[in-house]
């Protein structure tokens, strides 16, 4: 009985540490690069055949290399994402097919997919949204729907941009997000930061108002002054 029970447990701790052997291998989120000249033509026909979600990046034609400032080759950056977790060789039956680059693991899929567009790498080339492809399904306003730190950045740049172009409706706002800021700014206005700008600009142009009114009754108060005393001057000349 005893002679039993050991073999159980030993077979416990063989599944256990196969189990952990396992999960650093095996992944719901990969990633690959595709060049356009050693794809096949029908390389996106060929993902949609595993009827699997995956993005597609815009061609990333103007990267530059940080070393020798040289422009890299022009490629795609590829994400696939699995409902079950998947090995390296398992994606290498897909990639090898796609003439890619060895596929690794994405860690994080928001993260890969912002950097697609270099969202949050300023200093690189900004590749516009509209280019941005999803396939079997996949939410790309949820992958690139910003954290708080960055939504309050976007409304402070939009605040910035209110006091320096003398904004005084929110029409104009609106409109210049949307034919120049549509990745970021439009977003936000649209979904939840229309009021708190909408606000900022009453409030501005309020204080602009005020302000006027202040300094036309300043100047009507002096004016007022000096018209008493000239008055005053010219009946003592009298």
């Amino acid at each position: 009985m005893s002679k039993k029970h050991n073999r159980t447990e030993a077979q416990k701790q063989a599944g256990k540490k196969y189990d952990e052997k396992r999960a650093g291998t095996r992944f719901k989120s990969w990633t690959c690069i595709v060049y356009p000249d050693s794809a096949p033509c029908n390389w996106r026909d060929i993902i949609n055949a595993e009827h699997v979600q995956w993005v597609e990046s815009p061609l990333h034609d103007k990267d530059i290399n940080e070393g020798d400032e040289q422009q890299k080759k022009p490629h795609w950056h590829v994400l696939l994402l699995f409902d079950t977790v998947k090995n390296v060789g398992q994606i290498q039956a897909i990639t090898e097919q796609l003439g890619g680059t060895i596929p690794i693991p994405a860690k994080s899929a928001k993260g890969l997919v912002r950097y697609m567009l270099h969202l949050d790498n300023p200093d690189k080339h900004q590749y516009p949204r509209s280019e941005l492809k999803a396939y079997g399904g996949v939410d790309l306003d949820e992958l690139l729907r910003p954290s708080s730190s960055d939504r309050y950045q976007r409304i402070g740049e939009m605040m910035d941009f209110v006091d320096e172009n003398d904004i005084t409706e929110m029409h104009q706002l609106l409109k210049y997000a949307k034919q120049k800021r549509f990745d970021d700014w439009f977003p936000l206005l649209c979904d939840n930061s229309a009021y708190i700008l909408g606000q900022y600009i009453k409030s501005c142009r309020h204080g602009k108002e005020l302000t006027a009114h202040k300094e036309y009754k300043a100047k009507a108060d002096r004016l007022n002054d000096e018209n008493k005393a000239l008055r005053s001057r010219i009946g003592e000349v009298q």
